[in-house]
């Protein structure tokens, strides 16, 4: 597959920062994907001379293995790695050639400390904006630690075993052979999950906080660099960093910036962070805050972290519409990102449950990829601009529910069907599809803070014009609050309202 002048500029860039030589064995047959495969390769090693190509063969045609000279580094690439997995290539490239990775030492140190033999593979579409980090992160445990090897297999090149392993979302991982997870994973999630990850003892230890910010989103970010630049000890833990807007593909109304990726953001986030100081905790759950002569706050491995003062900055997650079927058959025909999951539904029925700006999006982008889009609808209206759903019914694969309470997902292994409602006249409709895509917005992440302070009906922490909750030393910010707009700009300000509001309390008390 022929690159564009713009991606060959950008390679021959970041090409020229090879440390070593690179052999690609490559393993191609007739078809077409092969033929995609060796134009690509053949074209990398026209741009650096550190790079040759030789056939070989592989356990899957069309794949290439990235080599250190004849040195076997475990970095296998089924397909073309293009898309959104282009970046996953020339990481892959440069670390192999000995550029270290840009990640912390201690987990550099708990990846090579890794033992036994472990051969991750995991499945991707090139539309995922999810999959490059997992791709990323195995590659680099691929690179670090010489038991471990990790196959990329890109779904669109590779269908058959999507289809015989019953892979209906991605990044779907396994480990030797046996399924090991789903979605987003970082580094660190994924040493944890093989049991090298920090333990309880060591995160206990820690000295007490004077500001101990709990989320990574871009509230949490802000609230942690706004209290480092008073000087004072700041730490921040976190499930993943980025929260939300990791799964955000494109943001076009934060103010400055034309246009931005929510994994971009992301980053540029956790690297303002860590210019300050901050002691990150990533991939850690909270589980209980109280209140003692310190502010306490609970992991759920057991260890409790203390601090003067707390600022809650947990965020929203997808809001499940609760009916039969849908935890059985989630990532199972069951999905909540059209953007990632979307192309493993070419050609087939979908249902996108809402009809908010999020669900008629989701349609107008499955429209083009699946057989037929069935919207269902709550309301007696759709709640979507007028502009998206005049596109939606000019679509002639779509056809719009409204007035419709879903009652049932069904399926034996799969999903096969969705029934719901008429709320007019009573009667039950069944829809044979294959896939149902959940898109009826969040739910603040405070189910663990019920006992703890106030919150509205909906879950949300009630919080003043400090940022300040029910309990004294305790502030919260951004969308797991009761802020009346859930934005990331007015996230922001929320979290440095926070943390200005926790510098005050800790001076006045």
């Amino acid at each position: 597959m022929a690159l564009d002048a713009e991606m060959k500029v950008q390679l021959s860039q970041y090409l020229q920062l090879l440390e070593s030589d690179i052999v690609l064995k490559v393993s191609a047959g007739d078809d077409k994907a092969s033929q995609e495969t060796l134009e690509l390769l053949d074209e990398l090693a026209a741009i650096s001379s550190r790079i040759t190509v030789e056939k070989a063969t592989l356990e899957r045609t069309p794949s290439f293995s990235v080599n250190r000279g004849q040195e076997d580094t475990g970095v296998v690439f089924a397909g073309v790695p293009l898309g959104h997995e282009f970046t996953s290539l020339i990481m892959a490239l440069l670390q192999v050639s000995g550029r270290a990775p840009k990640v912390d030492d201690s987990l550099i140190a708990q990846a090579k400390a890794v033992q036994g033999q472990y051969n991750f593979e995991s499945y991707v579409s090139l539309t995922c904006h999810n999959c490059p980090d997992v791709v990323q992160a195995l590659n680099i445990l691929s690179v670090l630690n010489p038991n471990i090897r990790h196959t990329m297999i890109e779904g669109g090149a590779f269908k058959h075993e999507i289809d015989s392993k019953n892979i209906m979302a991605v990044p779907t991982v396994f480990l030797n052979g046996e399924p090991f997870g789903n979605g987003r994973m970082s580094l660190q999630d994924i040493l944890s999950k093989l049991g090298a990850g920090p333990n309880a003892d060591e995160l206990a230890s820690k000295e007490a906080y004077d500001v101990l910010v709990v989320g990574g989103g871009p509230s949490g970010a802000s609230a942690a660099i706004y209290a480092a630049r008073k000087g004072i000890r700041t730490g921040l833990v976190a499930e993943r960093f980025g929260g939300q807007i990791m799964d955000t593909v494109g943001i076009e109304n934060f103010v400055s910036v034309k246009y931005t990726e929510g994994p971009k953001l992301a980053a540029s986030l956790e690297e303002h962070v860590k210019e300050y100081g901050v002691d990150i905790m990533p991939s850690q759950r909270a589980k209980r805050l109280a209140k003692n002569d310190l502010v306490e706050v609970e992991l759920e491995n057991g260890a409790v972290l203390k601090s003067k003062t707390v600022i809650l900055s947990t965020g929203a997650r997808w809001r499940n519409i609760g009916v039969p079927g849908e935890e059985e058959f989630k990532n199972k025909g069951v999905a909540y990102c059209p953007h990632c999951d979307g192309p493993l539904f070419e050609g087939k029925r979908v249902a996108v449950i809402g009809g908010g700006n999020s669900g008629v999006e989701a349609a107008i982008d499955l429209a083009g990829i699946v057989k037929h889009v069935t919207v269902i609808e709550f309301g007696s209206e759709l709640k979507a601009d007028s502009v998206l759903q005049e596109r939606l019914y000019g679509l002639p694969n779509v056809t719009v529910v409204k007035n419709a309470q879903t009652k049932e997902i069904t399926g034996t292994d799969t999903v096969n069907g969705i029934t719901y409602v008429d709320r007019d006249s009573l009667e039950v409709h069944h829809v044979e599809l294959e896939g149902v895509f959940v898109q009826i917005g969040l739910v603040p992440n405070t189910d663990w803070l019920k006992d703890s302070l106030d919150l509205t009906r909906m879950g949300e922490i009630v919080t003043d014009k400090h940022g300040a909750t029910s309990l004294p030393g305790v502030f919260a910010a951004g969308d797991c609050t009761d802020s009346a707009y859930k934005q990331i700009i007015i996230s922001m300000g929320s979290g440095a309202t926070a943390a200005l509001g926790a510098f005050d309390y800790m001076i006045r008390n």
